[in-house]
């Protein structure tokens, strides 16, 4: 008899099973267009499939060390002296099997069973997810239009009060998924201060960095070197499926995080390695893409409360929109499979997000392209009808 752990007992990514769905259902004949997930509907950079069938050619792929290529990693240290203005020591990098390696190499690293790490509410459902499953306790921080939708210290500070704990760690993303907030530079700075004076481990994930639109983005690194950054290839480098990304540690950090990492994971694909590598001196292409985005936002930013969904934050970055649905319904997990089964188009409940309000909203994803924006509102609009 198979017993099933405590610790897996968590909530779906509701996501990814109306993805199933959706990839089912067009597997069957449905002309689906899905704004379920964040992926880019632009291919991984042309530099990076080329450096991938080199690599192919050569034939001899292998494991590399556990921190990541070298020329990888130096290359990431060139991208943060020129794109954030900061001087990384490329010994500080370490290359992960995608974020969400990074994600786990942290939590394993920074915090102990009972820990408490505060994340916002509504946010990532996979950073809940977990935690829990570490047997970390979380605190959900609710964000909200008076904390410009960002972890701010004062919703901090009365979250903590309000649940009689203390946090260790505090995990913010910007720009935010499913909100699409980017944190200004002043509340960066001052969530840093305040994380600082009250011995609070800070991740910062900055996996949509690049995907900003009409304002600017600050890397936790241009505050301080006392946080733990997590970034991706996925997002701005249209890379989902290479399953590559990057951590930039404290330097007292890099060698615990190795050590986990040796054994976890051995090492990051070196095939998506090399990819990336190339990815890093494509960025005219992936410019465009962001272009792309950018037009796929301003039609939805216009479109979407044509349709009865209001925006409930500013569609600052990523690709989300993220709207209230409750002129339709409370119920979004119902809605997101009857708009599927019905329209044909794919969303994500926003119980994934929020699980205390998430049933008056969804995240459109807009990933895509822009006939897939067009037709998959028109086909909304005709359904609420």
């Amino acid at each position: 008899m198979i017993s099933v752990s405590k610790r897996s007992a968590v909530e779906p990514f509701h996501a990814m099973d109306v993805l199933a769905e959706a990839t089912r259902r067009r597997n069957d004949g449905a002309p689906i267009i899905s704004m379920a997930v964040g992926q880019p509907g632009h291919p991984a950079p042309q530099a990076a499939l080329d450096a991938a069938r080199k690599a192919l050619d050569h034939g001899r792929i292998g494991y590399t060390d556990a921190l990541g290529l070298a020329d990888l990693r130096t290359g990431l240290a060139d991208h943060y002296r020129k794109r954030n203005g900061v001087d990384i020591d490329p010994a500080r990098i370490v290359v992960t099997t995608g974020s969400s390696a990074g994600f786990n190499l942290a939590f394993l690293s920074l915090f102990d069973p009972g820990d408490t790490v505060a994340i916002a509410r509504p946010g990532y459902p996979a950073y809940r997810n977990i935690l829990k499953a570490l047997g970390l306790n979380v605190l959900e921080v609710p964000v909200n239009a008076e904390s410009a939708y960002t972890l701010t210290p004062e919703c901090l500070h009365a979250a903590q009060g309000n649940a009689g704990v203390r946090a260790k760690g505090v995990l913010l993303a910007s720009p935010a998924n499913p909100t699409g907030t980017v944190t200004g530079r002043a509340q960066l700075k001052a969530l840093v201060d305040y994380c600082r004076q009250d011995s609070i481990t800070l991740i910062s994930d900055e996996i949509y960095h690049g995907l900003t639109f009409g304002t600017g983005e600050t890397s936790a690194l241009e505050l301080t070197d006392d946080v733990v950054v997590i970034n991706s290839f996925s997002k701005y480098y249209c890379m989902t499926g290479w399953r590559i990304g990057w951590m930039v540690l404290p330097d007292q950090l890099v060698r615990p995080i190795e050590c986990v990492a040796q054994s976890l994971y051995i090492s990051a694909p070196e095939l998506s390695q090399l990819a990336a590598i190339g990815a890093l001196g494509a960025d005219a292409e992936l410019e465009a893409y962001k272009q792309a985005c950018r037009s796929n936002r301003d039609f939805l930013e216009q479109r979407l409360p044509e349709i009865g969904f209001s925006l409930l934050s500013p569609m600052d970055g990523a690709f989300y929109a993220y709207v209230d649905v409750s002129a339709f319904t409370n119920d979004s997990m119902e809605f997101a499979k009857r708009m599927l089964a019905e329209a044909d188009v794919a969303a994500t409940p926003g119980l994934d997000f929020d699980p205390e309000e998430g049933n008056r909203a969804m995240r459109f994803s807009y990933a895509g392209t822009m006939e897939e924006m067009v037709e998959a509102t028109d086909r909304i609009a005709r359904w609420l009808k």
